[in-house]
């Protein structure tokens, strides 16, 4: 099949990239409102970029009325916010703050999770998932459909264990992210293997990388 993505709607390239371009990681990021609540809200759209700066990206699409969501909004007013990777224990909570709540109301309140104080940037992050990178905002791009900000990483937290601070490996024998795939469909990251077929059996363990 070839397919001229000129000729093609924007919600139909939307589809298939995002059904094709896949596993994404997700983040699940927390921000500050005007009056100090604290929004969180998914998207997969989101990647590292690099580490010299430590910088990650997250794409953010407008609302029909070409407005911003609240997460974007309240990152250009503040210029901070925190990326949390979802394991499979948070993944419903996650994915249930995808809805569409007022801007008064706190998706961590309505469904449960707990808020813990950041040490770089005023927003909090979420106790209980895995991970958490606290970010100072880096750069924006404007495009007709998206706000896309780059944000540097001034923190990390992580779950007791998961991280070697002597080798400073991830344990990831301990660590199971979900990613999302097409449509309306998650998949966890359980299935693992090696291609580097010089490494004896348990020699060095694609759980210890």
């Amino acid at each position: 099949m070839d397919i001229d993505f000129a000729t093609l709607t924007e919600y139909q390239r939307y589809k298939l990239m995002a059904s094709l371009i896949v596993p994404r990681p997700i983040a699940l990021i927390t921000t500050l409102g005007p009056t100090g609540v604290i929004n969180a809200a998914p998207f997969s759209m989101f990647n590292m970029l690099g580490e010299e700066p430590p910088i990650v990206m997250v794409s953010i699409n407008r609302l029909g009325d070409g407005g911003l969501k609240d997460t974007a909004d309240n990152i250009v007013r503040t210029k901070e916010f925190v990326v949390h990777i979802s394991d499979e224990a948070l993944a419903e909570k996650m994915h249930r703050c995808g809805e569409r709540l007022p801007p008064d109301e706190s998706e961590l309140a309505r469904f449960g999770m707990t808020a813990l104080p950041s040490i770089a940037v005023a927003p909090p992050r979420i106790a209980e998932a895995p991970v958490a990178f606290e970010c100072t905002l880096w750069e924006t791009l404007e495009t007709a459909s998206r706000q896309i900000f780059i944000g540097q990483v001034r923190w990390l937290h992580a779950r007791d264990g998961l991280i070697d601070t002597e080798r400073w490996r991830v344990r990831l024998q301990d660590y199971f992210p979900v990613a999302r795939f097409g449509a309306s469909y998650y998949v966890t990251t359980r299935d693992r293997f090696t291609l580097d077929k010089s490494d004896a059996p348990g020699a060095n363990p694609i759980d210890e990388i």
